[in-house]
């Protein structure tokens, strides 16, 4: 019979989340390199797409308070 859980029933969910984070981070920083890109211009550009979902969702929403 297996245990239901790895290290605990809380501790399970965040350790999955810090490692799938974790290889996202070394996925993107190997794809960056690949582009000749280094750490601060991959930052730059992260910021820059952040900012740019922020500015989608925000326009998302007051367009359709104006449609309403």
């Amino acid at each position: 019979m297996s245990a239901p859980y790895l290290i605990g029933r809380v501790i399970d969910p965040l350790y999955a989340v810090f490692i799938g984070a974790g290889a996202a981070a070394v996925r993107i920083r190997r794809e960056e390199k690949e582009k000749g890109r280094n750490t601060s211009e991959s930052v730059e550009s992260l910021k820059q797409r952040v900012q740019m979902l922020f500015e989608k969702e925000t326009g998302t929403a007051s367009g359709r308070a104006k449609a309403s």
